[in-house]
């Protein structure tokens, strides 16, 4: 580490880098970018899905997880290829299973929604890879999974808990991370449904249950049809595929530099733009 890393100085090229990176983490929201495509506030259409489809809701996304948890720990440092990520292929197999979805509405949740979970979480490993990470390391393997608990947009809303800055999701599951590692290093990963790794699951699950009632409410729409399904899970998946460039990012900079001094930079961000 040189004298000026130490001094709390960082290349010009590095701060660029990490703007780039916090405006995605905390500013460009699933939500947003629906409303854009669909010229109405989600908001709005999520207040008409019917009560039925809160518990299809909880019940896909705790099945997407485990399956997306199975995967990250049994498969990822095996499977993922060299070379640069492949986000165009991964981006066209979730449009494909998005447009089941669209077509026959939200009774296919179940069965669509894993599919476009592993689908995202082989994505996201990709660019981890691509950002230097070790997909072998099970801590690597649990950070993956940690991008379906990061929200771009969350700022500034309020009224809700999922609203927390980038480095507060990773503090607050910070606890659950080393508990689940420690558990996988220890008893391997035949057992998924155990506790330290159920507790991750959870945590995960809140926060990624209000992105993707975000996506069922813009298929939920009547005229969205097979192509608009398609569409909206294209956006789905690209949504979690800047988060996950934006996650490795932040993460191959604390690797370089060190973790408090890019907390401390990303922080002054914020503090720079509300003094201009």
């Amino acid at each position: 580490m040189t004298d000026q890393w130490i001094q709390g100085e960082l290349p010009d090229d590095v701060l660029v880098e990490l703007q780039e990176a916090k405006e995605t983490l905390e500013h460009h929201g699933l939500a947003e970018r629906l409303t854009e495509l669909m010229g109405a506030p989600i908001t709005a259409s999520i207040k008409l899905l019917p009560s039925i489809a809160e518990d299809a809701l909880h019940s896909a996304v705790e099945k997407s997880l485990q399956a997306a948890l199975k995967v990250a720990l049994r498969t990822l440092g095996e499977e993922t290829p060299n070379g640069k990520p492949k986000l165009f292929s991964h981006k066209l197999m979730a449009g494909l299973s998005g447009a089941a979805g669209g077509a026959f509405g939200l009774s296919t949740v179940a069965l669509e929604l894993p599919v476009s979970t592993v689908l995202i979480l082989r994505s996201v490993a990709d660019i981890a890879r691509s950002q230097g990470e070790d997909l072998t390391d099970v801590k690597t393997q649990l950070a993956c999974l940690e991008v379906f608990a990061i929200d771009g947009g969350d700022e500034g809303d309020g009224g809700d808990d999922t609203e927390i800055g980038y480095f507060a999701v990773r503090a607050a599951m910070s606890k659950q991370v080393a508990d689940a590692s420690k558990y996988v290093l220890k008893y391997g990963v035949s057992e998924t449904a155990a506790p330290p790794l159920v507790k991750l699951l959870q945590m995960i699950s809140h926060r990624f249950g209000v992105v993707v009632s975000e996506k069922l409410a813009a298929q939920a729409i009547p005229v969205i049809g097979a192509v608009g399904g398609a569409l909206i899970n294209s956006y789905f998946i690209d949504h979690y595929q800047e988060l996950a460039r934006a996650h490795f990012t932040v993460r191959r900079l604390e690797r370089e530099y060190g973790k408090l001094l890019i907390e401390e930079a990303y922080n002054r961000i914020d503090a720079a733009r509300s003094t201009s």
